[in-house]
């Protein structure tokens, strides 16, 4: 599979990256925790049917800035990666869509 080119271009600002950057033992325990939640059944089932449908539907590593994404009914729908992956982010503010 190929490495997502997206992945490691964050230069960091955000507080919490700040502290991680800084703090060793922190970032070790959260990459532990991150690489057991992960590896989990539930997330590598919920992997697989994203990455099931971006293949069928054509965006899976083609870098057109689509991901599937789940709507409240449990509906895949095809979205910007920004909202998608910005809906339960710093502050928690924008909302799942409704479908």
């Amino acid at each position: 599979m190929a490495r997502n080119k997206l992945a490691g271009k964050s230069k960091g600002k955000s507080k919490s990256a700040k502290y991680f950057a800084s703090n060793k033992a922190a970032r070790d325990k959260k990459n532990d925790y991150n690489k057991k939640y992960h590896a989990s059944p539930e997330r590598i089932k919920y992997r697989q049917e994203l990455n099931k449908k971006n293949r069928e539907d054509g965006t899976y590593g083609n870098g057109d800035g689509k991901d599937q994404s789940h709507t409240k009914s449990g509906k895949l729908v095809k979205e910007s990666q920004s909202k998608n992956r910005a809906r339960n982010g710093k502050g928690k503010k924008a909302k799942r869509k409704k479908d």
